[in-house]
Formats: C-alpha cells, sequence, structure tokens
C-alpha cells in the first residue's frame, strides 16, 4: 500500500470565478453545486451524542469494528432496509470515517497497483478515479457498467466499481443488472465495489406521465399549490416512498453469498450527517476482516460517541422519512426550472441530483450563463461529461424555489 500521484478535473478552484459573477447577481448566490447537506441532524442523533460524550468508549480508545450496540444496530438496518441478513450470505462490515475515505483508500486496501485495472462508469463520483491512481492502478472506463460485454475481457481487471443510484446520472440499476455483474465479476476473478449511499433516496414515479404533466403545470405557478392535486400522496405520506435501490448483498443479487463483494454505505445524507464522518463497509469478510486490522493499526477509527449517533440514526425511520420528503420537493421544485428555462430535465430515479445536458453543448459556457442568474451548477466535467450539469438538491426549501423563480424568468 502506497500513494502514487494523481491527476484530476475534480479541482472547485476552477468554480471561484463563477461564484464571483454570481455573488454580484440580485439576490445573491444560490449554490447548487456541492452536495452538501444543509438540514437539521435528527434530534435522536444529537441526545444519543450528549449521552455517550462521557461513556467508557468516549475517554477510552474506541473500538474498530464498532460497539456491540452500532453492530447490532447496522445489522438489523441492512436486514429491514436493504433486504440483507449478514448472517445468511456471511457477511462482516467496518464502519468508516465517512464513505469518501473508504472510496480513496479501497484499491490501495485490496493491494493492487501497477498493472492492476479497475472498471468504473465513465460518468461518476471522481473519487472512484483518484483512489485508483493512489494506488498505482489504472481506470477502465465503460459507457455503461451494466453492460458486462464491455469490460470482462479487458486483461487485469482486479474490481468493477458500480454506484446505484449514481452520483450525478441518478439511474438506479436493477436486480437483475446487479446479478450479471456479480456473475462476470466472479468469473474473472473481480472484486464487485458496490457505492450504495443514496440507497434509500430513490424516486420510483420519475419520467412517468404524471410526473411530467405535474411538473410542466408547476413551472409557471406556484409550485406547492400545482402539485398538491395532481401528486397527493407527497403530503398526505409524507413523501413517496418507493422500494429501495437493490443493494449487491440481497440473495437474488449475490446469489446468497457476500464472496468477492463489498458494498459501502454512509448516512451522510439520509440523515443529515456528512459531518458526523459515519459510514461502513459491508461484504466478504476474508476482504473486510484484513481492513478492520489496517485501521486498527493506523487510526482510522470512528469517535466512540459518534459511533452512539451513528446507530440512533440507523433506528430513526421518522427522520429518514421526513428528510425524504424534503428531498422529493426540492428535486421538483427544481427541474420545474430548469424546464422552464429551457433544459430537458426529468426526475432522478435516485440520488438528490438533477443531471442535464448544457444547452449550448458546453458546461462552462452554461456555468457562466446561470452564475449571471446568480447560480452555480456543477460542471459535468468533474464527473466525466463536459456536455452536463449537476444541479444538487442540498440547498435550503427558499434557495431551492428562488433558483427555480430565477431560472423560469
Amino acid at each position: 500500500m502506497g500513494f502514487y500521484r494523481f491527476d484530476s478535473p475534480y479541482d472547485w478552484n476552477r468554480v471561484a470565478p463563477y461564484k464571483k459573477i454570481a455573488a454580484q447577481a440580485d439576490g445573491g448566490m444560490i449554490d447548487l453545486s456541492v452536495g452538501s447537506p444543509v438540514d437539521p441532524v435528527p434530534a435522536s442523533v444529537q441526545q444519543a451524542l450528549v449521552d455517550s460524550a462521557d461513556a467508557p468508549n468516549a475517554h477510552g480508545y474506541p473500538t474498530v469494528a464498532g460497539t456491540e450496540t452500532l453492530r447490532k444496530s447496522v445489522s438489523e438496518w441492512f436486514r429491514a432496509n436493504r433486504g440483507v441478513d449478514f448472517k445468511a450470505v456471511d457477511a462482516d462490515f467496518v464502519p468508516t470515517v465517512g464513505s469518501k475515505e473508504a472510496v480513496a483508500l479501497m484499491a490501495s486496501l485490496l493491494h493492487f497497483g501497477p498493472g492492476d485495472v479497475i472498471v468504473q462508469p465513465a460518468v461518476s463520483y471522481p473519487t472512484y478515479d483518484i483512489g485508483t491512481q493512489l494506488a498505482g492502478a489504472k481506470t477502465y472506463k465503460a459507457a455503461d457498467i451494466a453492460d458486462v460485454d464491455s469490460w470482462r475481457s479487458v486483461p487485469g481487471i482486479k474490481a468493477v466499481w458500480v454506484n446505484s443510484p449514481s452520483n450525478p446520472t441518478g439511474e438506479v440499476l436493477s436486480a437483475e443488472k446487479l446479478h450479471g455483474i456479480v456473475k462476470a465479476a466472479r468469473e474473472i476473478g473481480a472484486v464487485v465495489l458496490s457505492d450504495e449511499c443514496y440507497g434509500l433516496l430513490t424516486w420510483a414515479d420519475g419520467e412517468n406521465d404524471a410526473e411530467d404533466q405535474c411538473l410542466d403545470t408547476a413551472v409557471s405557478g406556484d409550485v406547492d399549490g400545482q402539485m398538491d392535486g395532481l401528486l397527493p400522496s407527497m403530503h398526505q405520506t409524507g413523501g413517496y416512498e418507493p422500494s429501495p435501490a437493490p443493494c449487491m448483498l440481497q440473495p437474488d443479487v449475490c446469489d446468497g453469498s457476500a464472496e468477492g463483494i463489498l458494498v459501502l454505505y454512509s448516512l451522510s445524507k439520509q440523515s443529515n450527517m456528512a459531518g458526523y464522518r459515519t459510514a461502513l463497509i459491508a461484504g466478504d469478510p476474508e476482504l473486510v476482516r484484513p481492513m478492520t486490522v489496517y485501521r486498527k493499526q493506523i487510526g482510522e477509527i470512528i469517535a466512540g460517541p459518534v459511533q452512539a449517533a451513528m446507530a440512533a440514526a440507523l433506528h430513526d425511520t421518522d427522520a429518514v422519512r421526513a428528510q425524504h420528503a424534503r428531498y422529493s420537493k426540492r428535486l421538483r421544485q427544481l427541474v420545474g426550472g430548469l424546464r422552464a428555462a429551457g433544459y430537458d430535465a426529468h426526475m432522478p430515479q435516485g440520488a438528490l441530483y438533477v443531471w442535464v445536458r448544457a444547452k449550448s453543448g458546453d458546461c462552462w459556457q452554461d456555468m457562466d450563463d446561470l452564475a449571471h442568474l446568480g447560480i452555480i451548477a456543477s460542471p459535468g466535467e468533474f464527473y466525466g461529461d463536459p456536455t452536463h450539469l449537476r444541479f444538487s438538491a442540498t440547498a435550503p426549501d427558499s434557495a431551492i424555489a428562488e433558483a427555480a423563480a430565477r431560472l423560469r424568468r
């Protein structure tokens, strides 16, 4: 394990000039670029943190593999929300200090290096590629990761990154497609690395006729008022609650075995805990347990009180449901505004972003045009496609509403 140099277009300094322009717009800047949560941390999580502030796991060194309470909470949560029984598929897990470090260190912790190849989606989260480069390995970018014939014959493949729901596109892969990836990876001896951080944040009604009618109507008037009549279930039930995205460890995907599979999960988005750095790696115990040993030796451990907060968050389903409703509303407002501005925007199948083709065909030209409205998006070049833009719904209700209003002008 060692760090090699890396090169990446993922440089937020390149967005700074557009922020200067946006700051001069009437009403100031609305930042829809970085997907950093803005909503309150659930009260149950805050209380758990307070209650454990002087617990043995706080004034003493915390356990690397997770407290007994956290381990039980994670196992129960996966069984209830992801259809995964760790014992049944012979899986283990280790908590991580956020999911980004797990992604960035993954190739190195798996001992990949020069001569090894890691497959990833061509349009994807930049840290997959950065982590591969840090290990000294090479990236092979597949236009469609579910098209296994496009990559399984590439020499030297050691792992395959999957991200469903996807950042930035919002695509959700079916259980059948995930199963095909697992089968192909096992045939060539590659590890499947499944980033499922947005697993509960799905929007099953996306891109159907009713949704299109609602959004097209809403762009010209009061969004909430217009949507009440067309989509009453959003307000009556506290938000859409579609089935979670399929999990790589569910039995029909993994054929009843966690062998060769690692799933990454995070509470950053569903529980607004990005600053708590609460995530985990679950899957093949032959892969997870050595990672646990490494983490113990280098001190990559979740703080004791934060482990208690993480357990509380996993049990607070009401808070997750409420957050789901917030994001549902914001995404619809954002899509409506983008449509009114001439973008071919649709509700994503999952995750928290609207991924659209730049009207000019160049993300940087559209970044400039939007900046003059005071709106900052993410340039698609950061994710592998300079012809697109990503708009994040992780902004306050008032900011999303104002952005939609500016786009409609």
